[in-house]
């Protein structure tokens, strides 16, 4: 997704770069091109005009146009509207309680991203635990411990026959106590589909793991669907970071600018 539209916007920019002279026409043509890669990429439609109109508001005036490198200089203003869309990267919080939440819909990927997680969290130095909470998917538990054994990362298992999630968190959490120190990552249940059932379950496993840091899962496939299925988990259990999963497969990641 993102090499797509890197090769898109750079096309843009080049067409800027090569002109002796930039004016409100050309800027007007390169601000089209732009507009329609981010289209193309999936990014919220008021999101791409809002940030074609700020670029193009700036381009235009008089000191960008009598700059030495206008071109570059314009490089310059999408890169920092861009920055003020998506925010700052902050790193994730470790920090005691040492607790991420993880959430999001059914094959979105958050078992594997879980594991993924762990994996990384190890190469920092850090301890990481994997507790498996997902009591509805199917092989769910098994698949994390198996993920677990391949990482050499402690894994918790409900017991077996278990169906209430909110005493498997409570659970978790002794054994968690009996670990030690670590970095606990969650992996909770989801839902082919957003419902009442699945946020009511996951405010009362929040309010048991008392996390500080509560992250969604999204498939880039589900383009700006992932959107207002982020707005309804933060709205729900307050989501302080965003995953998106196969960016690799599909050209709609720019729902990430939602």
């Amino acid at each position: 997704m993102f090499s797509s539209l890197t090769e898109k916007l750079e096309l843009a920019f080049k067409k800027l770069r090569g002109q002796a002279r930039i004016s409100e026409s050309n800027v007007s043509d390169a601000m089209q091109d732009i507009r329609m890669a981010l289209l193309e990429a999936d990014v919220d439609f008021k999101v791409a005009k809002e940030l074609v109109e700020a670029v193009k508001a700036q381009s235009v005036g008089a000191e960008v146009l009598r700059s030495v490198s206008p071109g570059q200089q314009i490089v310059k203003i999408f890169h920092d509207e861009l920055v003020k869309i998506l925010g700052v990267a902050v790193a994730l919080n470790v920090e005691p309680p040492q607790r991420i939440l993880m959430t999001g819909l059914n094959g979105a990927g958050k078992t594997t991203t879980s594991a993924k997680l762990a994996a990384w969290l190890k190469k920092q130095g850090r301890r990481p635990l994997l507790l498996a909470l997902d009591l509805y998917r199917p092989a769910a538990i098994k698949q994390l411990q198996v993920l677990g054994q391949q990482l050499n990362v402690p894994v918790f298992a409900p017991a077996e026959g278990e169906t209430d999630p909110v005493k498997a968190a409570k659970a978790s959490l002794i054994w968690l106590k009996e670990q030690g120190s670590g970095v606990a990552i969650f992996d909770t249940a989801g839902r082919q589909d957003l419902d009442e059932e699945l946020l009511a379950e996951l405010k009362k496993i929040r309010e048991i793991v008392q996390p500080n840091e509560t992250l969604l899962v999204a498939d880039a496939a589900t383009g700006q669907q992932a959107v207002s299925v982020a707005q309804k988990f933060n709205d729900a259990v307050g989501i302080t970071g965003l995953i998106m999963t196969k960016l690799d497969g599909d050209a709609r990641g720019g729902a990430l600018c939602g």
